[in-house]
């Protein structure tokens, strides 16, 4: 009899979070999540809207606390309640210009956090994780695309990015002291995309700093214009270049290396998700407006502090080592996120979406 094993998994009502959880219960796996709703929009009575649509989408069932990571009684608590084999850890406060302008915020939320989780780990003799990092740790890349072996902590130009770098710092420091740990460290590129139910998708709490829901607001009308910053790089047309990864790929992702970490015991190992391929902001705003036919009037304005020009991945030892490697296209993309945003014109604030186990 095949045994259930018990998922951990941080800030899993937000974004990547609840579409990484939908994977993680197609697998088999029982998930207990906490969050602290900071990045998630859609909360009635302490439960999340995000992720009352995962059970439904599923048919399964989420053992969910309302915990922060700062809270380490609350966080004990929880694992004091269940058995848990490995953790997903999703928390964290992401904003790039946000995190320029309260680094002691981002610090205190993305560092004593993870080192409240770490604590409470160890108590409870937990030593697999699956850290989500980004590829912000590489910093501004002398060269594209970049792989695993690229410097990181060199040129940081955010604090949300370093945070990114320090925690990786951490978990080499622990995997090293005590051979216990297995650890895998993913370096996202740019989500994008939803679930292609149209169920869940990416619903902003602040200010947009992620350029898809920009877009898709823009051409549902609730914006006027996209702002574009920066047009003066040097790229194809100005604009920066990204990779950008469908947030279904990324959540695949994270049940390859769950795979990987009960398959094998290797301290600590680093993977780059991404699908290979830069593309310009503007390629995209083009790309989404062939997709769903609808127009997104731009504007240009200055560069942004702590953005980059350029920044796409080699994914090609996810491929070798983990049996991952993206397939969805950024049509794909477009076309996912366009439907939620469609059915969901004011994100998980939208009432009467109908829930069905059809997807």
């Amino acid at each position: 009899m095949k045994m259930t094993r018990t998922v951990f998994v941080t800030g899993g009502a937000g974004y990547i979070g609840s579409h990484c959880i939908v994977e993680l219960l197609k697998a088999d796996y029982d998930v207990v999540v906490i969050d602290n709703f900071t990045n998630s929009v859609g909360v009635c009575d302490g439960e999340s809207a995000a992720l009352k649509r995962v059970e439904e989408i599923t048919g399964k069932k989420i053992h969910f606390y309302k915990v922060d990571l700062l809270d380490k009684d609350a966080l004990y608590g929880v694992f004091q309640k269940h058995q848990i084999d490995c953790v997903i850890h999703f928390a964290a406060m992401k904003a790039v210009d946000e995190s320029i302008e309260y680094p002691l915020l981002y610090y205190k939320n993305n560092l004593i956090g993870m080192l409240n989780l770490l604590e409470v780990m160890t108590d409870h003799k937990c030593y697999q994780l699956v850290f989500s990092s980004s590829c912000t740790v590489y910093g501004e890349p002398e060269e594209c695309p970049v792989t695993e072996n690229h410097a990181t902590g060199r040129n940081i130009t955010n604090v949300y990015g370093k945070t990114k770098y320090f925690v990786e710092e951490m978990l080499q420091d622990i995997s090293y002291s005590d051979e216990k740990w297995n650890i895998i460290a993913l370096r996202y590129f740019n989500p994008v995309g939803a679930h292609p139910s149209g169920l869940i998708g990416e619903d902003p709490t602040k200010p947009f700093s992620n350029i898809m829901p920009f877009i898709s607001q823009v051409a549902i009308g609730n914006k006027p214009v996209l702002t574009i910053f920066g047009g003066d790089y040097d790229t194809v047309d100005g604009t920066g270049v990204r990779d950008y990864i469908h947030v279904m790929d990324l959540a695949r992702g994270h049940v390859a290396a769950l795979s990987l970490l009960f398959k094998k015991h290797q301290k600590i190992k680093v993977y780059n998700l991404g699908t290979g391929r830069g593309v310009s902001v503007l390629q995209l705003v083009k790309a989404f407006e062939k997709v769903t036919n609808m127009t997104v009037p731009y504007q240009i304005a200055e560069r942004r502090e702590g953005d980059i020009s350029i920044m796409y991945a080699n994914a090609e030892l996810a491929e070798k080592e983990l049996g991952w490697t993206a397939v969805h296209s950024l049509e794909d993309m477009c076309a996912d996120f366009w439907r939620w945003q469609k059915m969901n014109p004011q994100g998980y604030r939208t009432k009467d979406i109908k829930l069905n186990n059809s997807h």
